[in-house]
């Protein structure tokens, strides 16, 4: 340890000789504890300060498919590094390209699978080949640490379940496999693990495809197939009775609990915090249950996914409706894009008094559109005040609900959330009291503030100790579980209420500071939105590194604007007629327009290379009395940093090899 000290303080790196003796003298006592160690930023424990801050924030990277140069896994990695050798990994990462993102759903084999959604098999499994098709799902995983984002949560273990639905591919909880780092199955009866592939995934229907490569999972002794797919059935009738099939926490064999449904309706989905319909049932769904068949005879009926915390044996199942549109996604686009939305928020009109004012007879019903997220199309024909009554044919009840089967009713919602992304559906509403109809082309809604982000490494950017981060509901979920009471009352409420101004808009909120000379009386600035660099308002996190550094990053910055249709105009043109208008004397007037985002239903706007970068206007024009040579951050609440552009370009070089920050910004806005 000395000899590698003084090696270090030869080659200049006296700085990180010193953090290593001291490690090295702490872990030495056994009175010393964790996070005492000075100058080192919250939530790093001191037996990790070299090794898991180092290896979880760079080596440890794939559990999202970052690719770095080793070939081993993590538990190989922790036990051949000596300390010379991560010395040196910190030392070197400060000159090393920010990791790039691989795809697993791009392989041969994954394609393969994939190509088994487009026929239906020749064959389902039949009786006690049933439980040859359900397998149990064993998971490593490691969360991102959004205080933190260069690095991620220890790793931690879990187990699930999933059923076979086509040749090479098994189904079961995206929450099952969320943030994996390794996967693994091991069939019913069997002693055997085999490596698991995750090559589709849709967090917010809460479900993932798996693939294994290797053949003997599939075959038998013999060579045969021994794993037929399950047939998928329809949403089971009230009072029917459903077989829960999975391995619930308390042993590995197969465990098979029944029930009967008790009701359908639009829940949330707790993983991703969607509203989708789902189906109650009275039968026990344990930890480890998620992702199992809920089956009526040999047919699934359902996805066993969450139950009712605080009572007995109320228990959720995913629906095929929802299961095939899923599977209908991923066959047509490789991957799984969201499920669609208007883009409104609304309310019921349940009072007569709401209904009269607004001009309704007694045989009209719907829901009052309250506010409409600007950067969808539908703001170019709905408007605020508007009544939605129909969608797609459908009449919507003043209670919002609609028509689902024999004296069942479900909310409206369900209607645009199984529509395929890029169909056309047509509403009507109720403005001035006249009625009129659109044509309306469905998208994945993009969202200010992503609800949540898993499998995907945090966006963030270091400058003179600054770390800013865009606004997500994972970085509030670091307070705990109930971070609606423990995290910043103002970004709560950003995160529940904004809506997209602009295309590509994210709310950029200085994290943390990094405690430096060049960042004194700072750091009282924590957790306040970025407003303005040198007077150039900030519409996202790359638009802000390009102010602050004056350097384009390959992400997105301010995407075009579309062009915009007047609302009110009865002429507004449409995709399927080339007319200037219609009879002033009609009511009905038909609109084709697009919602939501025209890209792959991405919640990061910096997936998009082709977007020319905003301008960045001049610090002496925008502010007057001000010398090019500081850097003017404006935030809320009137606050202003500023710091002389050389000194903090200096300090951030420096800051980074204090802190052990193996890079200034995430890949995603890399140079």
């Amino acid at each position: 340890m000395l000899r590698l000290c003084r090696l270090l303080n030869r080659q200049g790196l006296a700085s990180t000789a010193e953090q290593l003796s001291m490690l090295y003298k702490m872990q030495m006592s056994s009175s010393v504890s964790a996070g005492s160690l000075p100058g080192l930023p919250r939530a790093c424990r001191t037996q990790q300060l070299l090794h898991s801050t180092v290896l979880r924030g760079v080596v440890h990277a794939d559990a999202f498919g970052v690719a770095h140069p080793s070939n081993h896994n993590h538990s190989h990695l922790q036990q051949s590094f000596s300390s010379s050798q991560r010395v040196r990994h910190i030392v070197n990462s400060v000159a090393a390209p920010a990791p790039t993102i691989k795809h697993k759903w791009d392989s041969d084999t994954a394609k393969k699978a994939l190509a088994s959604l487009a026929e239906e098999p020749a064959d389902f499994a039949k009786g006690v080949e049933v439980l040859d098709s359900i397998v149990k799902v064993y998971t490593v995983f490691s969360r991102p640490d959004y205080f933190l984002p260069w690095q991620n949560h220890p790793k931690r273990e879990s187990t699930g379940t999933g059923f076979v639905i086509r040749d090479r591919l098994i189904m079961t909880n995206a929450h099952v496999v969320a943030d994996q780092t390794y996967v693994t199955v091991k069939r019913h009866g069997s002693g055997t693990k085999y490596r698991a592939d995750v090559i589709a995934v849709g967090h917010d229907v809460d479900l993932a495809l798996l693939t294994v490569e290797d053949e003997d999972f599939w075959l038998g002794t013999e060579g045969t197939e021994i794993m037929k797919p399950l047939q998928l059935g329809d949403v089971p009738q009230l009072q029917e009775q459903v077989l829960v099939v999975g391995y619930p926490t308390g042993g590995d064999n197969t465990s098979i609990t029944s029930g009967v449904v008790s009701r359908v309706e639009v829940t949330q989905y707790v993983h991703a915090a969607s509203h989708l319909m789902a189906i109650q049932i009275d039968a026990a769904i344990n930890p480890g249950n998620s992702g199992g068949p809920a089956l009526k005879g040999d047919v699934v009926v359902g996805v066993a996914f969450q139950n009712l915390p605080h009572a007995d044996n109320i228990g959720y199942i995913i629906p095929l409706p929802v299961v095939r549109r899923f599977l209908s996604e991923v066959q047509k686009f490789g991957f799984y894009r969201g499920f669609c939305s208007l883009g409104i928020v609304f309310q019921t009109m349940d009072n007569p008094h709401l209904r009269k004012a607004l001009r309704m007879t007694s045989h009209q019903s719907g829901v009052l559109i309250n506010r409409i997220q600007p950067t969808t199309s539908t703001a170019q024909v709905l408007q605020k005040g508007d009544v939605l009554m129909e969608f797609d044919g459908v009449p919507i009840a003043n209670d919002g609900t609609v028509h689902f089967r024999a004296r069942e009713r479900v909310f409206f919602t369900s209607l645009i959330t199984l529509k395929p992304t890029g169909s056309t559906a047509r509403v009507k509403v109720l403005r001035s009291g006249k009625e009129l109809e659109y044509d309306i082309q469905l998208e994945p809604l993009q969202t200010l503030v992503p609800v949540h982000k898993y499998d995907q490494l945090p966006s963030y950017f270091i400058y003179a100790g600054l770390v800013f981060v865009p606004l997500s509901q994972p970085y509030l979920h670091e307070y705990g579980d109930d971070w609606m009471s423990n995290s910043p009352r103002r970004l709560v409420d950003k995160a529940l209420n904004s809506l997209m101004q602009k295309p590509g808009q994210q709310i950029i909120v200085l994290s943390q500071v990094l405690v430096d000379d060049i960042n004194t009386g700072y750091q009282q600035f924590q957790n306040l939105q970025v407003l303005r660099v040198n007077g150039v308002e900030v519409l996202n996190l790359a638009h802000l590194k390009q102010l602050i550094t004056g350097r384009t990053a390959a992400a997105a910055v301010e995407p075009a604007q579309e062009e915009s249709i007047d609302p009110g105009s009865s002429t507004a043109p449409s995709s399927s007629d080339s007319s200037n208008g219609s009879s002033s004397s009609s009511s009905t007037v038909t609109v084709r327009v697009t919602v939501g985002s025209s890209d792959n239903g991405s919640s990061s706007t910096s997936s998009s290379s082709s977007a020319e970068a905003a301008p960045a206007a001049s610090s002496s024009s925008s502010n007057p009395g001000l010398d090019d040579q500081y850097i003017r951050l404006e935030l809320e609440d009137d606050r202003v940093i500023i710091m002389e552009k050389a000194a903090a370009d200096a300090a951030t070089e420096r800051l980074q090899r204090r802190y052990r920050v193996p890079y200034l910004c995430s890949a995603d806005l890399a140079d």
